[in-house]
């Protein structure tokens, strides 16, 4: 089992996500032998020795990869919310959504199949017409984008056509974003 250090909790060896917070669980978070350390570049290795186990730091050229894609893994830099995603209608308007990295998906929240967008709309998508992985929002070179995910009911900019899946959109302060049937303002705090 691994033991997250956000909460606490302890989830599946095989787990990429806590199952109680959500919180990516990285390496050096698992207190276990086997994994890299990513602080002293070293693999904890076990040596058998009778019926003692002990552990030695093994050089090791891994780097700490994200486990749904085998791709080397690191967090987007944190940058200070730039940006924010309004609702717009329902007894939800008005709550925001802070953009804060350079990508921000936009969906449901699924602890099941360890899909945490950083846009929870789940408690505010009563109808479910939000897809676990809908949208996400990109910011690069000091411009933002709007991507569709491949959602089931499409995501919309400014009531115009549905956004094709993978064909990154360019976005405006003032924005409406529709995914599902929810309805968003983008906003550039100034």
């Amino acid at each position: 089992m691994i033991r997250c250090e956000a909460c606490g909790a302890s989830s599946p060896e095989t787990a990429a996500f806590c199952d109680q917070c959500g919180t990516r669980l990285r390496a050096n978070d698992v207190h276990r032998t086997d994994v890299p350390n990513p602080k002293h570049n070293t693999v904890e290795t076990p040596i058998f020795s009778g019926s003692n186990v002990t552990s030695i730091g093994v050089p090791s050229v891994l780097s700490e990869f994200d486990e749904n894609q085998g791709l080397p893994y690191s967090d987007p830099p944190a940058r200070s919310a730039n940006a924010k995603l309004v609702i717009e209608r329902g007894e939800a308007s008005g709550t925001e959504f802070a953009i804060g990295r350079d990508e921000a998906t936009i969906g449901r929240w699924d602890a099941d199949n360890g899909i945490f967008p950083d846009i929870d709309l789940d408690t505010f998508d009563q109808e479910a017409k939000v897809s676990r992985r809908h949208a996400r929002v990109i910011y690069r070179e000091g411009k933002y984008f709007l991507e569709d995910l491949g959602s089931t009911n499409g995501t919309f900019l400014n009531r115009g056509r549905r956004l094709l899946p993978g064909t990154p959109q360019l976005l405006s302060d003032g924005d409406e974003i529709i995914v599902g049937k929810t309805f968003l303002r983008f906003r550039i705090n100034g």
